[in-house]
């Protein structure tokens, strides 16, 4: 089974801080899927490289993880020391995918791929009342606005110096801190849209330590980090900075025409973050993404899904398996021996192979519905509360909190690379049955075999969660 494809989805909910659904006094636009501009291709690139992990993000065009100007893998784990150390590679590119139903049940949709044959996404903010985007817009925010956790630190610490020195009569801020300056990437934070051009005036998240709704760097304002730990995820819908290392971006679907899914366009805004830890355990070998999703059109989608789409290549790609695990609500690639060799110049792990993972840590929020939703392996209680059997598919069940529950992961699906039932999709109804979890053809994904209906060991079984192996005792994918 080499040469595959996985896809991790769930639904999406629109009125919430991860997606949330743009109010613009009932104006029409956004409702016309044309689109106001011709943007061009994003180009910008950005290196995460924190911890034992090195990989390209091409977030402005919602691409990642490939050197697209040589067609290689660029996820590197472990990371070189020096570039005449071999290189090793665990996934060849990744992307979003998303798409919905609008009121008259037409299908609006955005993914990439490879982004070989076209783009679906553009950089910059929309106007808030239009959803459109012009040209010199999306050329301004084709860039990455990076920060670290130890630049606010320190930046947080010469700035209450100088507070106490003008309290106190004292001179620590000059003893404490010789020579600094703020950086560049505290002073240029895109704090706020452009309000001439309709943007949101709260783009990036900052804290406003004068609370005048304004970013002022030299006022003590900075990009937001919870500093001080008093931010809880399980209550709040507020974004902030994640990560010891944090790269942010914004991008669109409406700066130019839907060229690789050819589906009409959403008039979706996505602030991304990607970050990393620096830590002594496990999550050294990790990255992480966060995307505030804003439906900035006049229509509220339905049936609709976001996912985050993976083409693993761990090392050699010519011998890799993927699969799910249930309980963890996590997809994976693995070798399919246990020797992964070096092949077409491409360096294989070896002899005693890795295995690479992706994780909704954090979805969407459920819809409220005023009871803390259990989490319970009373399949029937799950079913009937709105709850989930493994702790995995989700957070916030089964915690006392009431509507604080997120999605996890709701669908794992994978496709071969080839032009059959079970390859490559080439439209958009092909892009949006995959992200349900169902095949080209509009037949159900079922346990066993390939997971298609066609297959000799197939059953009649629908299943949500393809190739999930023994990790599923309650049959809860089914």
């Amino acid at each position: 089974m080499k040469n595959l494809a996985l896809l991790l989805a769930f639904t999406m909910i629109a009125s919430t801080t991860f997606s949330r659904r743009n109010n613009n006094n009932g104006n029409k636009g956004g409702g016309n899927p044309t689109p106001a501009a011709g943007c061009a291709s994003a180009v910008a690139i950005a290196t995460l490289n924190l911890n034992n992990v090195r990989t390209r993000i091409e977030g402005t065009g919602g691409s990642m993880w490939q050197d697209r100007a040589n067609s290689i893998a660029d996820y590197e784990v472990p990371k070189r020391t020096s570039s005449a150390d071999p290189k090793y590679t665990a996934i060849y590119a990744g992307a979003l995918w998303m798409g919905g139903q609008d009121v008259n049940g037409q299908l609006k949709l955005a993914a990439v791929t490879f982004r070989a044959t076209g783009n679906d996404f553009w950089p910059g903010p929309l106007n808030t009342t239009t959803a459109d985007i012009d040209v010199s817009t999306c050329a301004k925010y084709d860039k990455f606005y990076g920060v670290s956790r130890p630049m606010i630190d320190q930046f947080v610490a010469w700035y209450q110096a100088g507070l106490d020195d003008q309290a106190n009569g004292t001179s620590t801020q000059l003893e404490d801190f010789p020579g600094y300056k703020i950086p560049d990437a505290i002073l240029n934070w895109p704090a706020h849209g452009d309000l001439s051009l309709g943007q949101d005036w709260h783009l990036a998240p900052f804290y406003d330590r004068d609370e005048d709704d304004f970013y002022d760097p030299n006022a003590g304002d900075y990009p937001k980090y919870d500093l001080i730990g008093d931010i809880d995820c399980r209550t709040t819908r507020d974004v902030r900075l994640f990560g010891d290392t944090t790269i942010w971006f914004v991008f669109n679907d409406k700066g130019n025409s839907h060229s690789e899914s050819q589906g009409p366009s959403i008039g979706m805004e996505i602030r991304g973050q990607a970050f990393a830890f620096a830590t002594n355990d496990e999550v050294n070998n990790m990255t992480f993404y966060n995307y505030e999703m804003i439906n900035r059109s006049t229509f509220t989608l339905t049936e609709t899904y976001f996912g985050q789409w993976v083409d693993a290549d761990l090392g050699n790609p010519d011998d890799d398996y993927v699969g799910c695990d249930a309980q963890r609500g996590l997809g994976y690639c693995y070798n399919g021996d246990n020797d992964d060799e070096s092949a077409n110049g491409i360096n294989g792990y070896g002899q005693v192979p890795p295995a690479i993972g992706v994780d909704f840590f954090e979805g969407p929020y459920a819809d409220n519905d005023g009871i803390d939703n259990p989490l319970t392996t009373n399949i029937a209680q799950a079913l009937a509360q709105g709850g989930i059997p493994y702790a995995g598919l989700g957070i916030g069940y089964g915690d006392t909190i009431v509507d604080n529950e997120r999605y996890g992961m709701k669908k794992f699906v994978y496709y071969n690379n080839s032009s059959g039932l079970q390859g490559d999709p080439t439209t958009a109804l092909g892009h949006y049955n995959y992200l349900r979890g169902i095949w080209k053809d509009g037949s159900n994904m079922v346990w066993g075999g390939t997971g298609h209906y066609s297959s000799a060991t197939a059953s009649n079984v629908k299943a949500d969660l393809m190739l999930p192996g023994d990790s599923d005792p309650l049959f809860w994918s089914t």
